[in-house]
Parts: C-alpha cells; structure tokens; sequence
C-alpha cells in the first residue's frame, strides 16, 4: 500500500515514521511542487497546492484523501479541482479537550475579571470590583460538533447558563438549542459570551458582521476559535471602541499571520493568540487515520467524511 503524504510546511518526516508504526508495510511517499506523483491509493494532507490536487485528480488507483486537522475548507476552497475520492478530516484527536481548556480560560478571565486586575496589577492599584453574577452570565456556542459539545460540557461543569446554535435542530441536556438563521437573533440576544465553532462555509462567511455583533447584549465578549473568515474584523474592532463589546479573544483570522499593522494589536481589550486553541495531537491523529484506511481497505464504514455541499 502506498501512502502520499504532503503538508504545505514541508514537515512530514514524523507523519511517515508513525504510519510505518501504526501499518507495518506501508510505504509512504512525498511530492514537491514541479514533480510527477508516483501511484498511491491514499492520500494525508494538509494545505495541498492545486497542481498537487490535479495529479491526485488523474490518480486512478487513489481510494480516499485524509486530512491532517478538523477543518476541510483548506482543501475545498479548490471546488470543481478536487479528486473525486472520499475526503475524511480528522475526528477528535485530543483537539477538543484543548479547545475547552481555551474557551474556558478566556470566559473565566473575562468573567472574573482578570484582565482587569491584571491592569489593576501594573498600576499598583488594589481595588476589588463588583461580582458579575453567574445567571446572567450565559455563554453561547455556536456550532455543535464534537469540539463544540466538549465546551458545552465544560461551561455547564462551571454552572455557566449555555445555549447552543447549529445548522439543524439539536437537543442537549440543559441546554438551550437554537437552530438555523430563523433562530439566530434570537439566540445572539441572549448571549453574554459568544464563542464560534463554525467550520468556515459559504453561509458562515462573514457571518459574525456588525449587525448580528450589535444583536448581542451590551457588554458581551467574543471568542473566536473556529476561522477568521467568518468574523467582520472592521466590524468588531467598531463596536469594541463603541463599547457595545467589552473585549475579545481571538484565536483566529482572515489573514495569518495577523500582519503588523493590523489594528487588533493595538486594542487592549482584544487578546490575540497565533491558532493554537486546539492543536492535531499527531500519535493519535494518525492512529486514527490507520484505522480509517484498515475501514476502507475492509469495505466498513468510515466517520468523518466530508460533505463537499454543506462544507464540513
């Protein structure tokens, strides 16, 4: 069996030593741009070029293409240029307890009010501040997938309120669900912390723009760990200044690296960090994508294969 593996960073030494590991005669190889792709039936990626996705286009004795990361957007933004074999992204590979660690971290800062004692700290002031209370305190997660349902669990375990939103109706225990763009004013209305999960689709594009941001309450907080793409930068940056939102943490954005001159590095109430919220644990990412091939070489089901219509 013959296994290509590519990553747009050129790291892929240590993807091949653990699937010589996890599939003892496998042979894996790699493919630089200008080259000739030999034969392979699988393919693991991540941030493919278009010239390699045309090769694996012509590829007949390609079976499925594995994604090294949870989002497909990275691969799909290629449309009609895609191979037609099953893509298969990565289930939860130790990314979605990282996730919540992330989002609670920020929630607890912001509702502790630890970036404020922290200013506090640096100007020798020791002055406490007023409580929030937790009831009125209602964190909202928007996409409920595996990493989305880790948070909720998570927010809930701290006796936050929490409402969910997804595309399509869902029921969670002590949750309130809200489902499609009928629902979301109503769901932004009610959200004191606003934290995004969203895989990146043509309907999630910009969603968070400054009309659906001013339907969130005065004073809400925002987390973004799902794209960039999908958050109205300007729009924000506009309505954190005004003071309808009292700050931001950031884990992702249209463009990364945020550039240097980008106006989030200089707003204090923004904290910015380089897309590490939830980083592929790669042991078992790629234990799981042994198992998947085993699946598909035994003709059994596989999770996790992407819808090319939904996006995800």
């Amino acid at each position: 069996m013959r296994v290509l593996l590519y990553r747009g960073d050129g790291q892929i030494a240590a993807w091949a030593e653990g699937l010589a590991r996890a599939m003892p005669g496998v042979q894996t190889l790699g493919w630089q741009e200008g080259e000739q792709l030999g034969a392979c039936n699988y393919a693991v990626l991540w941030n493919p070029s278009h010239g390699l996705l045309a090769q694996l286009a012509q590829a007949a004795q390609l079976k499925a293409i594995f994604l090294m990361g949870a989002g497909a957007d990275t691969i799909l933004k290629f449309g009609d240029a895609l191979p037609s074999a099953p893509i298969v992204r990565l289930g939860d590979t130790g990314m979605a307890v990282q996730m919540a660690e992330y989002v609670a971290h920020a929630t607890l800062r912001y509702f502790r009010r630890f970036d404020e004692y922290e200013q506090q700290a640096r100007h020798g002031l020791w002055s406490p501040l007023p409580v929030y209370a937790k009831e009125e305190f209602t964190v909202g997660v928007m996409g409920l997938g595996k990493l989305g349902l880790r948070v909720v669990e998570t927010m809930r375990a701290f006796e936050f309120p929490v409402r969910g939103w997804s595309r399509t109706p869902k029921e969670l225990h002590g949750v309130d669900c809200f489902a499609g763009m009928e629902q979301l004013d109503d769901f932004l209305r009610g959200t004191r912390v606003l934290v995004s999960l969203l895989p990146l689709t043509s309907e999630t594009n910009n969603l968070l723009d400054r009309r659906r941001l001013s339907t969130l309450p005065q004073g809400a907080y925002v987390i973004n760990v799902a794209r960039g793409a999908q958050l109205a930068e300007p729009d924000l940056l506009t309505l954190i200044r005004s003071g309808h939102i009292a700050g931001a943490t950031l884990d992702v954005f249209r463009n990364e690296p945020l550039p240097a001159p980008h106006p989030f590095w200089d707003e204090p109430r923004i904290t910015i960090t380089p897309h590490i919220s939830a980083l592929t644990v790669r042991s078992e990412a790629v234990r799981q994508i042994a198992d998947k091939i085993a699946a598909f070489e035994a003709d059994q089901p596989v999770d996790d294969i992407v819808d090319r219509n939904l996006g995800y």
